[in-house]
């Protein structure tokens, strides 16, 4: 059974496919002008530049894009994020977390290379992001309290009020069962915050005013937990092959999953219900808000 959101007239594919072109060949430049060719350099390009969805740098665009003209802070602001996430799943990966083998279609770090290099290069990325943002913020001609506002959302997002507390969260649950209420608080922490700030971070930088930032505020955090509701999905239906990872891991790690406690269906028109509620928030701009919503559309009906 098919659970649909109001339609969006707008063909997100080669929206997508021009951003991540431009975002790959930023991450491949920032790369090679910030690490020093060796080991570490091989890890850290082997994780950052394997073939991914680049959601989070494209939401950060997309947002500039809906509130004004994006600018080469914006590129640093997103490459920034896309290494923080991709820190994010080396560390995810390892022995001591998911143990996970595959990650986008390969071995993940720690098989390719080893422990103690995966987690050194999930390190360095982290560190790597902040160095962008910081140099990004010393060459911009921005208002300097941008600057500070967005790395200020990132480090929350990312940390332990964000992004870590719900990976923590997620690893004290496995094998107790959550309830519902606090399945969604985990997510919008693990998952959820990085693609607020991924918003956050664009509007801001492209000079968003109160009103457009707390429309845009509904979007990312409906968005934030559609996107983890269809994790939860395809983890039970996916195809391995097209996702690039394995499916069926949530219920061998015994994991608190929406399928788990609302079945299948239902968790779908969750996952809908979620990426209405974003579509309306976008009624308060112009045609400038479509490809925003058509990535609201993306986040549930990809296959990876």
């Amino acid at each position: 059974m098919q659970i649909r959101p109001a339609t969006v007239s707008f063909d997100i594919a080669p929206y997508l496919e021009a951003r991540r072109r431009i975002i790959n060949r930023s991450l491949e430049k920032a790369l090679k002008k910030r690490v020093k060719p060796g080991r570490l350099f091989d890890a850290m390009a082997y994780a950052l530049l394997a073939p991914g969805k680049r959601l989070r740098p494209i939401l950060c665009l997309a947002a500039a894009e809906v509130v004004g003209r994006p600018h080469s802070g914006v590129m640093a602001a997103a490459c920034a994020l896309e290494m923080i996430h991709t820190y994010s799943l080396i560390h995810d990966d390892l022995p001591a977390m998911d143990n996970d083998a595959i990650r986008r279609g390969r071995p993940t770090a720690h098989i390719q290379f080893d422990e103690a290099t995966a987690i050194l290069a999930g390190d360095a990325l982290l560190t790597l992001a902040f160095e962008m943002l910081a140099d990004a913020f010393r060459r911009s001609k921005s208002r300097p309290e941008l600057w500070l506002q967005v790395i200020f959302e990132v480090s929350r997002a990312a940390g332990a009020q964000g992004m870590i507390e719900g990976q923590m969260q997620d690893i004290a649950a496995e094998g107790r069962g959550l309830s519902l209420e606090r399945l969604q608080k985990m997510h919008c922490l693990k998952t959820g915050a990085l693609i607020e700030a991924s918003v956050k971070a664009g509007a801001v930088l492209a000079g968003a005013d109160a009103g457009q930032m707390r429309q845009l505020k509904i979007y990312s955090k409906n968005i934030g937990l559609a996107f983890q509701v269809t994790d939860d999905i395809l983890n039970v239906e996916g195809d391995p092959k097209l996702m690039g990872k394995a499916a069926g891991t949530d219920q061998c790690r015994k994991k608190s999953t929406y399928p788990g406690l609302m079945g299948l269906e239902e968790s779908k028109r969750f996952a809908a219900h979620l990426v209405n509620n974003a579509l309306q928030s976008l009624r308060f701009f112009d045609t400038k808000a479509n490809p925003l919503s058509g990535l609201a559309e993306y986040v549930i009906y990809r296959k990876r």
